[in-house]
């Protein structure tokens, strides 16, 4: 591989909660060290559907997850596949749907909440968890903080090329409290402070950053629709790499090519969405 790279999925954060309410983060954008893109996902700006055209690069109405009530075994071209083809090893911490829609389906716990699978066409190493139970009251979400750490110690165990990690911490708790509160102010200020020292130690260890989201959330915290809340959000990339003027806007079917150019992996023909980072 070309290189190596770590893309970090925050749920459901809207653009204004991103960059009023990371210090970290814009910290870096301050020093230069990083650089922000406003990112606009697909429609609809469900999860679920988010996921899976992040790392298949084409729209919902393509790859046929609609609904978080559509997950599947994907049969498109995807990331992992790409980067597994290109001989690279791949990993992911994640919500069970990532797993369902890139390894396999349906989603056994016992079998595919931990695995190594050093032969796997897509990913090889996963660490997956299911919120089973979840509910507005009970949110059932894994701290980011142990997430962060599962994601460390993949990467220096089996030397990841690339690494995806999802938090739905914030998605939930947007849900349920919406987003222009005391309760949300702090969620998202805890969660800076955990991702900022691995930020540090994944570029220590190599590795280009992507921190983004996969869609926003309304004042209501509802998303799926068109409202600017609902899908648009911030992308941070920590790397050299060259990228568009600042007040360009990011599609969100430009990060699958864009990931597999910068580790040096075949970009499919399914993937029509123009690179932004060279």
């Amino acid at each position: 591989m070309r290189g190596k790279l770590l893309l970090i999925i925050i749920d459901g954060v809207p653009w204004r909660n991103w960059r009023r309410l990371f210090g970290n983060l814009e910290s870096w954008v301050d020093s230069g060290e990083a650089r922000v893109w406003k990112h606009r996902s697909v429609l609809p700006s469900t999860s679920a559907c988010c996921y899976a055209s992040i790392h298949t690069g084409v729209a919902p109405a393509v790859h046929g997850c609609t609904s978080n009530g559509t997950v599947r075994r994907l049969d498109l071209p995807d990331v992992f596949g790409q980067i597994r083809t290109a001989g690279g090893v791949t990993g992911a911490v994640a919500h069970s749907f990532w797993s369902e829609f890139f390894n396999r389906a349906p989603f056994d716990p016992v079998r595919d909440i931990e695995y190594d699978e050093p032969d796997s066409e897509t990913i090889t190493h996963g660490r997956f968890h299911t919120m089973a139970g979840y509910g507005l009251i009970n949110q059932m979400t894994p701290s980011d903080a142990d997430l962060f750490a599962t994601l460390s110690m993949l990467c220096a165990r089996f030397d990841l090329d690339y690494g995806m990690l999802h938090s739905c911490t914030l998605d939930s708790m947007g849900h349920r409290f919406f987003h222009d509160c005391q309760e949300m102010d702090h969620a998202c200020y805890q969660l800076d402070a955990m991702l900022a020292p691995y930020i540090k130690r994944w570029r220590t260890a190599g590795y280009e950053v992507i921190v983004t989201a996969d869609h926003g959330q309304d004042a209501r915290g509802h998303h799926g629709g068109r409202d600017p809340l609902q899908q648009e959000a911030a992308l941070y990339y920590f790397g050299e790499a060259e990228g568009p003027g600042p007040e360009e806007v990011i599609d969100q079917l430009q990060l699958a090519p864009t990931i597999l150019s910068r580790l040096g992996a075949p970009v499919p023909e399914t993937m029509q969405a123009p690179v932004f980072l060279r």
